[in-house]
């Protein structure tokens, strides 16, 4: 990343459903690659919205605020994208600085419900150029998006009281016990194609916290999320990896449907960083090892 270039951070704009009201005025975070490792987003205090309206990044490819590229995501969700720190990280954010970068603007984060990535309303609206979420690509979700390449392969997995003896979704029905997923996730509709009626929560932290305190036994969310939770000696002490449930998932980044210029370009961005090793070393940065081809 070159030194000096920014990235901002916002809550959802005054439009948004009344399920994430905004705060007063607008929250800047600003990186400054000299200073920060990569992708690391800084909070400093910010006034007014500051939106200079619609514009053109280079190569002609057209943004919703001039000098922005205006991403919308749902926080948190790590390792894609979460709050650290007093800051915005992840393989998420990271990925699309370089799609910014390219474009020669910075990039602008606003935290939205997750429900409006599945139709698209925040990138038809012109409130975002696209969406960043740790968003599986699916059938469904193409008819109100375009996606661009995969940039993820996903599994999902089970987390389980450690208490139950629970390893497989099989055990967690023949216990009767309550299973929780991230509402509107492909979590949630895996669980519900084996049978089961999940407790549905907003958030990743919320199906965390839906563990802990006793909503649920056992909860169905993709790996690498709960990768990162075990990493917690309480959570590693309390709960237990089950099944790995390969589902064929990959991730994509989304934009608004006929938006072939930044698609594109987000195209262009994974596709370098895969041939320059810089998508291997992010990945190792903010998820692990790459798996390897035939692994």
């Amino acid at each position: 990343m070159t030194a000096g270039r920014k990235t901002t951070h916002s809550p959802a704009p005054a439009s948004a459903p009344a399920s994430a009201p905004a705060p007063a005025g607008i929250r800047s975070r600003v990186l400054r690659a000299a200073a920060l490792p990569a992708a690391a987003l800084l909070f400093v205090a910010g006034c007014g919205n500051g939106d200079a309206g619609p514009g053109t990044a280079e190569g002609g490819v057209p943004v919703v605020e001039q000098g922005k590229l205006t991403t919308c995501t749902h926080l948190p969700y790590p390792p894609f994208q979460f709050e650290r720190d007093g800051e915005v990280v992840g393989f998420d954010v990271a990925l699309i600085d370089l799609v910014a970068e390219d474009l020669g603007v910075e990039q602008k984060i606003l935290d939205t419900p997750f429900e409006n990535f599945k139709t698209g309303a925040f990138l038809n609206s012109g409130e975002c150029d696209l969406a960043a979420a740790g968003m599986t690509i699916t059938e469904e979700r193409k008819k109100n998006v375009d996606f661009s390449v995969p940039y993820f392969d996903a599994t999902q997995a089970l987390l389980v009281s450690r208490k139950s003896g629970a390893k497989s979704l099989a055990d967690v029905k023949a216990q009767n016990l309550k299973l929780g997923a991230q509402a509107e996730t492909t979590g949630e509709s895996y669980a519900k194609s084996q049978g089961f009626d999940p407790v549905a929560f907003e958030s990743s932290d919320a199906v965390l916290n839906g563990l802990r305190t006793g909503q649920v036994d056992a909860v169905v969310i993709d790996y690498p999320v709960v990768r990162g939770w075990l990493k917690d000696k309480a959570t590693a002490d309390a709960f237990v990896l089950g099944d790995n449930i390969e589902t064929g998932e990959q991730y994509g980044f989304s934009v608004k449907k006929g938006n072939d210029k930044l698609r594109a370009a987000i195209d262009k961005a994974i596709t370098d960083a895969r041939a320059d090793g810089t998508y291997e070393k992010l990945y190792e940065e903010w998820i692990g090892p790459l798996p390897k081809a035939g692994s």
